[in-house]
């Protein structure tokens, strides 16, 4: 058992002083003790800052490797669908170990920010060609031997991608190595259960996601979800609104609508970039219990729009955070660009936050929450039974002099930026120290060696 001793820690009933957080050999807190003193079996934290880390609900790992890559003007106006045309000629020639090799560098990136957990919504399954290959889980697989070699936590989520648009279109050349019809689909979530088990670290777990309903169609988004009660559900809705468009065109309902009408959207489901509802749709994804998987710094980057996060909050609505297109891993900035889109749109300050008292605290609390419930993931607190999944900060850092409880998280999401994290653990798995992961420079190294020839191919 690992016992840590810290001197300022987040508890679920609020902010403690020396804190003892006993950690069992599954990686679940066993016991917290405050009030007490150093004793020499500790380790002593000293100054830092102890923190429950938080969860990534959406990932697309192997996006990292155009982080820098799309920011040219074309002629005419650019656009998330000019974006993914780019996005598109990566997908026709990566390979299974580059597919690895990024994602290992993207998990390290995420732990080194203060998450210790990631939903991968992984999509690409086949050959260049749209062959399969010979195991239908190649590309999973290398996803789970970047979640081992970095420690982090993963919630895999295999796509169903059968359509190239709304109305049951012609899938386009770009995406057929998505392309799955719902048998092999189905084959293909239960290998994935099936190796999670033998090779994942016991915390890692399997759930599925439909792509989008552009992407499905109303029978196979019946059949999945009858079929698969057992984990987390995600699906992209609503984040463009030609898609919305089209969706209304086609169904009669916009996208939100016709979900929430027609399938029972409950706490398993992760909606993810819930950008454009309506009043009414806001208030219903709120009652619904479903978590709205909100991705501010590649909304921002896409042009995506704002999501109405003031009237889902009021609504009791939760939502979470993820990186996406991981054009930029950072915590504080995903909660800090969320919050400042609200000021933006609303020209108000301090929005993201029923009543009064520390919108930092709200945004990280609030976040803690409905990112562990998007991922199926015990943890999102500092307490006996959950995953150890903690951030350490750094207590000497200049931002945080003078400052005491929860203006110590306005201080890092506002002030700050993840320079500040020293430390983290995933499900008791010490990953990172002195703000670096453990194995850093193996990982860099690899992730040069396998991605110069796919870029110098652009």
């Amino acid at each position: 058992m690992e016992r840590l001793f810290v001197k300022r820690a987040l508890l679920p009933n609020g902010w403690a002083k020396s804190v003892r957080v006993n950690i069992d050999n599954e990686g679940r807190i066993d016991s917290v003790e405050s009030g007490v003193e150093l004793d020499p079996a500790d380790t002593d934290l000293g100054e830092r800052i102890l923190l429950p880390a938080q969860c990534n609900l959406h990932s697309h790992a192997f996006q990292r490797v155009m982080a820098g890559m799309t920011e040219y003007r074309t002629a005419g106006r650019d656009s998330f669908w000019t974006w993914r045309d780019l996005m598109y000629r990566f997908v026709g020639r990566i390979t299974p170990q580059q597919i690895e090799a990024i994602a290992a560098l993207v998990y390290m990136e995420m732990l080194e920010c203060g998450y210790a957990a990631v939903g991968e919504f992984h999509y690409i399954h086949h050959r260049p060609s749209g062959q399969p290959y010979d195991r239908i889980t190649e590309t999973t697989e290398r996803i789970f031997e970047a979640a081992n070699d970095t420690g982090i936590g993963l919630t895999h989520l295999p796509v169903l991608y059968s359509y190239g648009g709304a109305g049951e279109q012609a899938l386009k050349p770009g995406q057929i190595r998505f392309a799955n019809d719902l048998d092999q689909y189905t084959g293909l979530v239960d290998e994935a259960r099936s190796l999670a088990r033998r090779y994942l670290h016991r915390d890692a777990r399997v759930g599925i996601a439909p792509h989008s309903l552009r992407a499905t169609s109303p029978q196979q988004l019946q059949s999945i979800t009858r079929s698969f009660r057992y984990g987390p559900i995600h699906i992209h809705i609503a984040e463009q609104p030609a898609e919305v468009h089209e969706v209304e065109e086609w169904l009669g309902e916009r996208p939100v609508a016709w979900l929430l009408h027609h399938l029972e959207v409950d706490d398993s489901w992760c909606l993810v970039h819930a950008t454009h509802m309506t009043e009414t749709e806001t208030r219903e994804c709120a009652r619904s219990g479903a978590t709205a998987g909100l991705c501010p710094i590649t909304e921002s980057n896409l042009g995506d729009g704002i999501f109405d996060g003031a009237a889902f909050l009021e609504a009791g609505g939760r939502f979470g955070i993820g990186s996406d297109s991981n054009v930029r891993i950072s915590l504080s900035e995903e909660l800090r660009t969320l919050e400042y889109s609200q000021r933006l749109r609303d020209k108000a300050r301090n929005v993201l936050l029923i009543g009064e008292g520390s919108v930092g605290a709200s945004l990280y609390r609030g976040a803690l929450q409905g990112s562990a419930q998007a991922l199926g993931r015990e943890s999102g607190a500092i307490q006996a039974g959950l995953f150890a999944d903690l951030v350490a900060l750094d207590g000497k850092d200049v931002t945080f002099d003078g400052l005491h409880g929860d203006s110590l998280l306005d201080a890092w999401i506002f002030a700050a930026d993840d320079r500040v994290v020293t430390d983290v653990w995933s499900a008791g798995r010490h990953c990172v120290t002195g703000g670096r992961h453990v194995e850093r420079q193996r990982i860099v190294a690899r992730y040069r060696q396998e991605t110069r020839a796919l870029l110098e191919s652009l």
